[in-house]
């Protein structure tokens, strides 16, 4: 069986759905489903069972001396809410439940596979997976890098692969429960459609009028990195999960408005409270991605954002 943390997250349900297309149905889903709404996310998948994330580390043993056993474990779960500053609460789970997983993957030397992300990366404009490039501006981005420290110390001794992808900026299907913290195509097309505006930030961080940039991915493009390094034996590591291409929120909204036929663009004032930290640039270095063999070209933003336009208006 394979297991999918935060499985009717996000990135999640995308890959139990992919999964599925895969002709794989033996899936376990480990999440908190006290957002019922959520469930949208896994309307037409199939899974074999359910736990909630509070029990499943007390379940994990049974599972895996079961007939047929874990085959992999996706933790994606996690407390993603970059503007969460609990910092108990999200050490506890991001990091301490994410290493006592790994623990137990270990004691079955289970493949685990995990999600990081470019928050821990800060205002470095360089996304190298190394710690000089690393500098998180907020505890989400902190949790994120403490337990990569803490992997990067069990490489040498693991007894099974472990992988971290650090994923920059995901958009797509199925993330319409993540409020404000949903991609800003989700939001530009919401704009549009209620206002006919959609509203970028104006000049700021020495760059013109919605000029600041992002390395946006589409969320099927994560999705099929998540599987080939779910099934790339001898491979593991800490990796960029990125386009490799720096787009605009000028460019992003464009493709909005090319795909409605209508609308315009308005600039408002950048936030003063914002201006310390906040990311005028993030673009993933993919070296280290393609040395370990991943060689797939990711989508450019105008295309995916039109597919996502097509999934999201159809």
């Amino acid at each position: 069986m394979i297991v999918v943390t935060g499985g009717l997250g996000f990135i999640g349900s995308n890959l139990v759905h992919a999964l599925n297309a895969r002709g794989r149905h033996d899936i376990v889903v480990v999440d908190d489903f006290t957002d019922g709404r959520k469930m949208i996310n896994l309307r037409g998948a199939t899974i074999a069972d359910y736990y909630d994330h509070r029990e499943f580390l007390s379940r994990f043993d049974a599972l895996a001396r079961s007939a047929g056993g874990i085959e992999t474990v996706y933790h994606l779960g996690a407390c993603s809410d970059t503007t969460e500053w609990d910092g108990r609460l999200m050490m506890a789970l991001n990091f301490s439940y994410s290493r006592d997983l790994l623990d137990l993957c270990e004691t079955r030397a289970v493949p685990f596979i995990y999600a990081s992300s470019a928050a821990v990366y800060g205002l470095s404009r360089l996304c190298e997976e190394h710690a000089r490039c690393e500098g998180p501006l907020n505890v989400y981005g902190y949790s994120k890098l403490a337990f990569d420290q803490h992997v990067r110390q069990r490489f040498d001794r693991a007894r099974s692969r472990i992988v971290g992808l650090r994923f920059f900026n995901v958009y797509g299907p199925r993330e319409q429960h993540k409020g404000r913290m949903a991609s800003v195509a989700f939001h530009f097309n919401n704009q549009l459609k209620t206002t006919g505006v959609v509203r970028l930030f104006g000049a700021s961080h020495g760059v013109a009028a919605g000029e600041q940039r992002r390395d946006f991915i589409h969320v099927d493009d994560v999705v099929d990195q998540v599987l080939w390094f779910g099934g790339a034996d001898g491979v593991s590591g800490i990796f960029n999960c990125g386009t490799g291409m720096a787009a605009s929120f000028n460019d992003v909204a464009g493709a909005v408005l090319a795909w409605h036929g209508r609308g315009s663009i308005e600039y408002i004032p950048f936030p003063e409270d914002l201006q310390d930290a906040y990311q005028a640039h993030t673009l993933a270095v993919p070296d280290h991605t393609r040395a370990a063999g991943y060689q797939r070209a990711m989508r450019p933003v105008q295309e995916g954002v039109r597919a996502y336009l097509d999934w999201l208006n159809g």
